[in-house]
């Protein structure tokens, strides 16, 4: 994989807008290898549920408040729908469910939180509006503020008939877990919402390791803790009918179950019976990529309908995302039945407002 213009810290700090996870790459033209494999899904096409886009309207807020820069700047800030939907065909790609993580602090302040989460949202779902069976999209909230977020929440449901909702694992130090965020997710859970969680940088020390970007593993990281907090905390628990996916796999969850389930017998981790359920509840995307290096921990520890498609796109540039697809067509820990349920028929279940559009 291409070394990032920067790191997505480095640019935020840099005025430039951390926009989504990883790699910072766009590439100018689609997969270099020509058509794609035959996928097992029936033909109808693989959807993505870990794809990012910055639309026109979202861009321009973002260099109107120094966020980004006129021109230049990383190459994810300048995303452009025909490369995108290039790589998309190319790819076998029908639809892409698309979001916008922005780390918490870009809207450390309130006006701007509400201001900038409204861009944010209904840019994204004017782009669904415009490609309503190419595109799908998960609402962004502003966890630093719980009020705005409940209120974007309604609206972005409500109204701009989002699909769910992008929660990032920390906001001002705190995982998702913490008990200020029960409200959001007591209203989530009322609605039955879907919601994808997204890693930034370790908030303790944001500092990549010498040599390795932290989109390598420090993400992975955030989210194993983002989710072990949501466990240890009893959200999971306390708000059964929410559904909740976990970014790249799970990072490290489902590999070091056995370490959790001991500290728990302990007294030093989270249960192990709340273990369990939430390890076979959550939901998880093959981005960064799964095939063939996790597939066979992933499987035997919740099963091939637990497991979403996910590219993470633009930041995985395209020539990534072939070599990630060739290598889940080519996985052989996948039955066809299993390929076929995370190509398609996983997402068609959890976000039924994408099944109705498609159909």
């Amino acid at each position: 994989m291409d070394k990032p213009l920067m790191s997505r810290r480095t640019a935020l700090r840099a005025s430039a807008l951390a926009g989504a996870a990883g790699v910072a790459g766009l590439a100018a033209t689609a997969d270099p290898s020509g058509a794609a494999e035959p996928a097992s899904d029936g033909g109808a096409g693989r959807i993505d549920t870990h794809h990012h886009a910055l639309p026109p309207a979202m861009r321009e807020w973002a260099v109107q408040h120094g966020l980004l820069p006129p021109q230049g700047g990383p190459r994810w800030g300048q995303w452009d729908l025909r490369e995108t939907l290039e790589t998309m065909d190319a790819n076998r790609i029908a639809l892409g469910v698309a979001s916008s993580p922005a780390p918490s602090e870009v809207f450390h302040d309130k006006k701007l939180a509400a201001s900038g989460t409204r861009v944010f949202n209904e840019s994204l779902a004017d782009l669904v509006r415009s490609r309503p069976t190419r595109f799908g999209f998960f609402a962004y909230l502003p966890l630093l503020h719980v009020d705005v977020a409940l209120k974007e929440a309604a609206y972005a449901l409500d109204d701009l008939g989002a699909d769910g909702v992008l929660m990032m694992n920390t906001a001002g130090g705190r995982y998702l877990g913490d008990r200020a965020f029960d409200p959001l997710f007591a209203e989530l859970n009322r609605r039955r919402a879907v919601i994808m969680t997204h890693p930034d940088a370790l908030p303790e020390d944001p500092r990549p390791i010498p040599g390795v970007e932290n989109w390598v593993a420090d993400f992975m990281y955030d989210t194993t803790r983002c989710a072990l907090n949501l466990i240890a905390s009893g959200t999971m628990d306390r708000y059964p009918r929410m559904s909740v996916i976990l970014s790249h796999g799970g990072g490290f969850l489902p590999y070091i179950g056995g370490r959790v389930e001991r500290a728990g017998r302990l007294g030093e981790g989270p249960d192990p019976g709340a273990f369990r359920r939430a390890l076979k509840r959550f939901h998880y995307d093959t981005a960064l990529p799964l095939s063939p290096y996790a597939s066979p921990t992933l499987l035997d520890a919740v099963g091939a309908g637990r497991i979403l498609y996910g590219t993470d796109w633009p930041q995985v540039e395209a020539g990534e995302v072939a070599h990630a697809r060739r290598a889940f067509d080519r996985d052989p820990h996948l039955s066809a039945r299993a390929r076929a349920a995370i190509n398609r028929g996983n997402a068609l279940r959890l976000l039924p407002t994408v099944a109705a559009r498609l159909r």
